[in-house]
């Protein structure tokens, strides 16, 4: 009847764990659907964006194609690949943990021991016997299980799987870091490119001045110091080109080392001149809701945060009494042909209670480590979500005023562009000198070179909006 009544005990213990059950991240203000996100304006939608794939959006074929080398064969995102892998091995050595453990073990010993006199003195020194001596066989296999009973185990697996949660949220991440990068560096270097374009175009009108300037001076007509400011603007021309073409330079090392190779491997594939890419005229940014689901590195905290739960309860479960059994079962004797005698065995079974109850605070002090790292996993959730409320809304404040400065820069060329027309018409009929040309030439090409430098940062302030959404990752990676 004892038995009978300590089954159901033993359940009853089993299905008690302790410490907090976790039932979510904590709310953090403003993050709701109603109200959207605070830098909204014309030109972008509600609508939920795509999750993959956003750089498709502005439809150049060249960096479609860096984007999928880079998911292939970037090192940073095998290394992130591999911690998960790591992290799923964990917990299946977790979950094994919670079954019985089967071990062998075989012992053949040799043993040498003196002869004792009644006087308990070593018989050997009395009358020169020899010492007794004999060998031991043995054969034996060991079990134990150690029953859940306050669900210290149960809380294991809990922070084993919910790091694993937190591994493929940072696999995640790594691939919004690396494909925004992607995109920023081959926007940079194609930026770089053009700007080189509209330098050297530079450098030709200052140099044609240069040398109206020295037939001016030769006639007569203007000093010495005329030609040298001529030679001067030139000479500062001439000192744009490299910088730009070093940028460029690094940009393209920048995108061998971010697709997993070595500079130089795609130096081939951006050979030909393209023009900056442009963003989409309209652009899905879901809502702060949205946000918190799907970026990475939220996903990240708030995993980090249920472990942290999890192992609040693993460090209670170690200061409460903890029961196992065990058994051993054995065979063996002073001679090898003991081993076959299988009637002949020792069988020991039995249950074992252990409570390290006088550990002079050591697991309190535990527990106490577990509730700080649980309330600095909840706050670095709260700093997450912040800070990412923060990137977004800072990207559309950028995209909205760079895409007005983008307006006034290109009515601003288009005026400069009327003046060269009209001042190339004077030129033709006589009306305007060379010089008056040329002047009109360098003002257009200015105009020309704030639109393209702005056309990029625009697209570039697309591409921190894409990142701040948490967009560039597949759920199935």
């Amino acid at each position: 009847m004892r038995n009978i009544l300590l089954t159901p005990g033993l359940l009853l213990l089993a299905a008690c764990t302790v410490g907090p059950d976790y039932d979510g991240p904590p709310a953090v203000n403003s993050a709701n659907a109603e109200q959207g996100f605070v830098r909204e304006e014309t030109g972008t939608v509600r609508a939920e964006p795509t999750l993959a794939r956003w750089w498709e959006s502005l439809g150049d074929p060249v960096l479609d194609a860096l984007e999928q080398r880079a998911l292939a064969g970037n090192p940073d995102l095998a290394m992130a690949q591999a911690r998960l892998a790591e992290a799923r091995a964990s917990l299946g050595e977790v979950r094994a943990d919670r079954n019985p453990s089967l071990s062998a073990m075989g012992v053949a010993a040799h043993l040498r021991v003196p002869d004792i006199g009644d006087n308990g003195e070593n018989a050997e020194a009395d009358n020169g016997s020899d010492t007794n001596s004999s060998n031991i066989y043995n054969l034996g296999l060991n079990a134990s299980w150690e029953v859940d009973l306050f669900g210290g185990h149960r809380r294991q697996v809990e922070a084993a799987e919910a790091n694993i949660g937190a591994a493929e949220a940072n696999l995640a991440d790594a691939q919004v870091s690396l494909t925004s990068a992607i995109a920023q560096a081959y926007l940079n270097l194609r930026d770089r490119r053009e700007r080189i374009i509209l330098a050297e175009q530079a450098v030709e009108h200052r140099a044609s001045l240069l040398e109206m300037e020295r037939q001016r001076f030769e006639q007569g007509v203007v000093s010495r110091p005329s030609v040298d400011q001529a030679e001067s603007r030139l000479a500062s021309a001439r000192s744009d080109l490299a910088p730009l073409r070093a940028e460029a330079d690094s940009f393209l090392n920048a995108l061998a080392i971010l697709v997993g190779e070595v500079p130089g491997s795609v130096d081939g594939m951006l050979a030909q001149h393209a023009p900056v890419p442009l963003p989409p005229a309209e652009i899905a940014i879901g809502d702060p809701a949205g946000l918190l689901a799907r970026r990475p590195d939220i996903r990240a905290a708030e995993r980090q945060l249920a472990a942290s739960y999890a192992n609040l309860g693993v460090a209670k479960a170690a200061g409460l009494p903890r029961l196992s059994f065990f058994g051993i079962l054995g065979i063996g004797g002073t001679e090898l042909s003991d081993l076959t005698q299988l009637d002949d065995f020792t069988a020991i079974a039995a249950p074992m209670l252990q409570w390290n109850f006088l550990d002079f605070g050591r697991n309190r002090a535990r527990v106490g480590q577990a509730e700080a790292r649980q309330d600095a996993a909840e706050a670095q959730y709260r700093s997450t979500v912040l800070g990412a409320l923060r990137d977004v809304e800072d990207a559309l404040s950028s995209f909205r005023y760079r895409r007005q400065a983008v307006a006034e820069l290109a009515r601003a060329e288009a005026s400069a562009a009327r003046i060269v027309d009209h001042a190339r018409q004077r030129y033709e009929l006589g009306a305007a000198s060379r010089r008056e040309l040329l002047d009109t030439e360098l003002a257009h090409n200015a105009a020309t070179s704030q639109l393209s430098a702005a056309r990029a940062a625009l697209t570039l302030d697309f591409i921190a909006i894409e990142k701040a959404l948490g967009l560039g990752w597949q759920a199935d990676s």
